[in-house]
């Protein structure tokens, strides 16, 4: 079996890459490193399956030989990414999901769609069914994101309807493990990264709005089993446990064991209030549920953010 993987080199893209490697498959990973990057394949590059081809996703993409998948993850994905390149958001969503679903219909491949749980806005309902539309703001500044993956779901629909692309999609709920970049942005690499070199903990809100936070390996595990299904429609695939973020703060800092104070921000236009996701789709048609808790999943996390920013000093 052989596999694109766009946005390979990022988070989740390279353990993905692991994970079907690991399986057998035999890997292409194209990237055009503007969020991602090349160390976190780099302990593959002597792998007989795997490749590395540096491509941008919106440009139409020449790859040799047969894929049996190509699996679209590439996208800024975090708040200060996507807000920094709001029309590459856009575009890797619009013409580099047509360039992606392209390359699979002509390799007769499946198509596999990384969408998220942004798709539900700040929703209305808790937790979200993938039967909610959503509540979506499509000209604040996170839309450029939202939409962008919006869009990506209808056309992945259009193209499974009007040329049989047999395609999935995967709405990813807050994710978190070893590789997220350190000025990644988001709520846990932000509080272990402060928290590491004793700076203030910064908090949006007043840190009662919830998230759910899911480990990398039960993700990809859920998404090899849906990759693996005859399901078209979206599944969420997320940890149902909930927790507001000041909790969330806190139990980074006592993990961290430091002593600096939490500080409260102005909340972001448009930033949910809830975000917890309903997997009884994912349960009964995968046979998924996560199994790896919050707190085994920061200990492991909190070891490579420790290691990660040890290095960078000693590096300066």
């Amino acid at each position: 079996m052989r596999a694109l993987i766009t946005g390979g080199s990022g988070f989740l893209g390279s353990h993905l890459c692991d994970n079907l490697i690991e399986k057998g498959w035999h890997v292409i990973c194209a990237d055009n490193l503007s969020t991602g990057a090349e160390s976190n394949v780099a302990h593959l590059a002597g792998n007989p399956r795997f490749r590395f081809s540096r491509q941008d996703v919106t440009q139409p993409m020449e790859i040799d030989g047969p894929l049996d998948a190509v699996l679209h993850f590439a996208s800024p994905a975090s708040p200060p990414d996507y807000l920094r390149l709001p029309i590459e958001t856009m575009m890797v969503g619009s013409a580099g999901t047509r360039n992606a679903l392209e390359l699979a219909l002509h390799k007769k491949a499946k198509f596999f769609l990384a969408s998220t749980s942004e798709c539900y806005g700040d929703p209305e309902i808790s937790p979200q069914p993938e039967s909610y539309w959503g509540h979506v703001n499509p000209i604040g500044p996170r839309g450029v994101y939202d939409e962008a993956k919006r869009f990506s779901e209808a056309l992945t629909m259009a193209y499974h309807r009007k040329h049989h692309v047999d395609t999935r999609i995967v709405r990813i709920f807050n994710t978190y493990g070893p590789r997220m970049r350190l000025n990644d942005g988001r709520a846990l690499p932000n509080f272990l990264y402060q928290a590491l070199v004793g700076q203030p903990i910064t908090v949006y809100g007043d840190g009662s709005q919830t998230r759910s936070f899911c480990y990398v390996s039960d993700l990809i595990e859920g998404i090899y089993r849906l990759l693996e299904s005859g399901e078209h429609e979206p599944v969420n695939i997320g940890n149902p446990r909930e927790i507001t973020i000041k909790e969330f703060a806190e139990k980074v800092r006592d993990l961290v064991g430091a002593k600096v104070p939490i500080e409260y921000h102005p909340l972001p236009q448009d930033d949910p209030k809830q975000r917890c996701p309903d997997i009884t789709k994912a349960k009964r048609l995968l046979g998924w549920e996560p199994k790896v808790n919050l707190e085994e999943g920061l200990k492991l996390t909190y070891e490579y953010f420790r290691d990660t920013v040890a290095e960078t000093t000693r590096n300066k």
